[in-house]
């Protein structure tokens, strides 16, 4: 989030291990200043070595799962936190669009406007701080073009947080799949 207000910087956050080598390949042949921010913990993806290195578009989010009633736009490794809290919930009939940011900086303004316009409720989740973060960076793209979202902002608390494991920490801030389908099934509920 402290690189945001830097210009020109390019601000990155693999899901997992292939997205990582590929961001690296990114940043060598970039010409821009290149900030990734690396992961902790355990990886999501077990074939990713023998994988050729590819070019990742600057700025460019993906859609890693399809929905209809809320989106979640998340940005990291927390990403696969946010497919697994989505195929649990498919068993209580709500079905979530997953999207994977990739950068924090640019970020994907035609991704953002097709997400506005799809869904009235966007959950914006990562494992970094809410203040200044993505769902700080969402809530501005929505003031700016005059959306009226519902938006929920998932993400580290303003405190300091102690030390442990990544699962931990995650349980600690509320950011742990557990947390992320109970704050998903109270928005549906104040949806509906």
């Amino acid at each position: 989030a402290y690189l945001r207000c830097i210009p020109n910087m390019i601000i990155s956050a693999p899901c997992n291990e292939l997205e990582l080598r590929n961001m690296m390949y990114t940043a060598t042949i970039t010409p821009k200043p290149f900030s990734i921010r690396y992961p902790r913990g355990k990886g999501a993806n077990v074939k990713w070595k023998n994988q050729p290195f590819t070019e990742i578009p600057i700025g460019k989010g993906i859609c890693l799962q399809e929905g209809k009633d809320i989106a979640i736009l998340s940005i990291g490794h927390i990403t696969n936190d946010a497919i697994v809290a989505a195929n649990k919930l498919k068993d209580n009939g709500i079905n979530i669009a997953v999207y994977n940011m990739r950068f924090l900086k640019p970020l994907d303004e035609h991704l953002l406007h097709d997400v506005c316009k799809q869904y009235k409720t966007i959950l914006t989740l990562e494992n970094g701080c809410r203040i200044g973060g993505l769902g700080s960076a969402v809530a501005e793209f929505i003031s700016q073009h005059h959306y009226n979202n519902r938006l929920h902002i998932m993400g580290i608390p303003d405190m300091f947080i102690e030390q442990g494991t990544v699962a931990q920490l995650h349980k600690l801030c509320k950011i742990d799949v557990d947390s992320i389908i109970q704050s998903i099934l109270t928005l549906k509920k104040e949806m509906d």
